[in-house]
């Protein structure tokens, strides 16, 4: 109970009870109870910065595995970037040396994206830092990818080109290994079997019987059928392109038509003797650029090794021609 206050009136020369007014008592209970509320502020700012809610311990173990999850997306980006190191020199080193490729241009592989301020948005968060890593080695990635997939496409169309190249390089035997009675003669000087006289041999001279089957030697359009009474009587002309063509003669019959394409390994004729032939046979030339060459480095597609060593050395023992 508070106790009651007396003041001397001195007017009325008495003592009179002191009443407070309501403003009076309030801010005396104001001052009585301050350092109790001030113990308990910090109290209650104390455990508030201590002590989270549910909801503020939910959001902080999402935020840190936010953190975790763009952790492993650097740890994931940074390998892709090595595997990506492993195809680039595989494109340079491998790739490109065996299809007589250039060097990809460096600029096309680091195409940029967007300007300075492109991250800008990330900024003033508390995972800031990581978000912003995390998306330039994206973007990174993303430039080296598509820089890579345009040297591919380069790569696939040059490889295109090299297989059309390859089907059209003359490759196996004309005549078949079966069917074969002996390699009369070779490419280089031979006895002519007419006039008896050193004379350069341009194609190789297959012996076989008369109607056995000829082969292109490799994808082409027939360019002409000739009919010689003379030199190599009835002979095909084969245009493969990228400057080859070979010749098939002294056959007994063409199986052909001039400008129809084929296909290596397509019958194209049969050997016969004619023309200026002593037997039969079929004669047989290989020109590079308007340069005959010798047929016997274009047989590896159907000889193992040893039957090219063998077909090397009796072509080489072989000093008489047939035509």
């Amino acid at each position: 109970m508070s106790k009651t206050k007396y003041r001397f009136n001195q007017e009325t020369l008495a003592y009179e009870e002191v009443v407070d007014s309501f403003w009076k008592k309030f801010f005396r209970w104001v001052l009585y109870l301050s350092p109790s509320i001030l113990i308990g502020l910090g109290f209650a700012l104390f455990f508030t910065r201590q002590l989270a809610t549910p909801k503020e311990s939910r959001l902080k173990k999402e935020l840190e595995l936010y953190n975790k999850k763009y952790e492993q997306l650097l740890a994931d980006m940074n390998d892709a970037n090595k595997a990506l190191d492993v195809l680039l020199k595989k494109d340079e080193d491998l790739y490109r040396l065996a299809l007589y490729a250039d060097e990809f241009p460096e600029e096309y592989r680091m195409m940029g994206f967007g300007g300075s301020d492109k991250y800008e948005y990330l900024k003033g968060y508390s995972s800031s830092e990581i978000m912003i890593q995390a998306s330039k080695q994206m973007d990174l990635l993303e430039q080296r990818l598509n820089g890579q997939s345009m040297s591919f496409k380069e790569l696939l169309t040059l490889a295109r080109d090299k297989e059309k190249l390859l089907a059209c390089i003359p490759a196996i035997q004309p005549v078949s290994n079966k069917d074969l009675k002996r390699l009369a003669s070779g490419f280089g000087m031979r006895i002519d079997p007419i006039y008896k006289t050193a004379r350069m041999h341009s194609g190789m001279d297959f012996t076989a019987n008369v109607g056995t089957d000829v082969y292109v030697t490799a994808d082409g359009v027939v360019e002409a059928l000739e009919r010689n009474a003379w030199g190599y009587g009835l002979c095909i002309v084969v245009n493969h392109g990228y400057g080859y063509k070979t010749r098939y003669a002294h056959l007994s019959k063409f199986n052909v038509a001039v400008g129809q394409k084929v296909k290596r390994g397509a019958i194209i004729g049969y050997v016969g003797s004619t023309g200026k032939s002593t037997g039969p046979h079929l004669h047989y030339e290989v020109e590079v650029n308007g340069e005959k060459v010798n047929p016997i480095h274009y047989y590896h597609s159907d000889l193992t090794p040893a039957e090219y060593e063998q077909l090397l050395k009796m072509s080489e023992q072989s000093y008489k021609a047939y035509d």
